[in-house]
């Protein structure tokens, strides 16, 4: 798979080793390197784990990289992640440039199902989300915040604590994100 390949040479060029990675991302080292062959397919809080840990984005993994500042994404080409074991599923629709630090996503969440705890991000990572169908519950922090939104609510969080996503009804919830990491240094 192409993704656990792309952490493997991600992973090599920083020169990390699985240790070094499995420490950072908390994620165990026998799991990392399953992912790295291609037999274990991450759950997306998972992949958002590993993606922290190398300081990259998922998208980055999934092999969207391209340079060109004009980039045309036709519909049906978007990349998207599906978790295999919640049905979640993450449809990047803008290209990821990791120098440029935005990235705009459409994440739908089956009735019932959530995402799990996502590791926080960097200081200065920004999060803004627009509910489109359905309702969501956003946690936030280690004691968390809690945050009920329906269709047409939006909110803007700074990322750098935890987060997780629920969906509490019995119907999708489809919410867009825009992840913004240009502050970074």
């Amino acid at each position: 798979m192409e993704f656990g390949e792309n952490i493997k040479k991600e992973r090599k060029r920083q020169g990390l080793t699985l240790e070094e990675l499995a420490v950072r991302s908390s994620v165990s080292k026998s799991m990392l390197s399953m992912i790295e062959r291609g037999e274990k397919n991450p759950t997306i809080q998972v992949a958002s784990q590993i993606a922290e840990g190398l300081g990259v984005t998922i998208s980055y993994l999934l092999g969207e990289n391209q340079k060109r500042e004009v980039v045309v994404i036709r519909s049906g080409k978007q990349l998207v992640y599906k978790d295999e074991t919640t049905g979640i599923e993450r449809h990047l629709l803008s290209p990821s440039f990791p120098t440029k630090g935005i990235e705009f996503i459409l994440n739908v969440i089956p009735p019932m199902q959530e995402t799990g705890v996502f590791p926080a991000h960097k200081s200065g990572v920004k999060e803004y989300i627009y509910v489109s169908d359905g309702r969501i519950k956003i946690e936030l922090g280690h004691e968390p915040e809690s945050y009920d939104l329906e269709a047409g609510d939006s909110i803007y969080f700074e990322a750098d604590v935890t987060h997780r996503f629920i969906n509490p009804s019995n119907q999708e919830c489809r919410y867009y994100l825009v992840i913004d990491s240009s502050q970074l240094t």
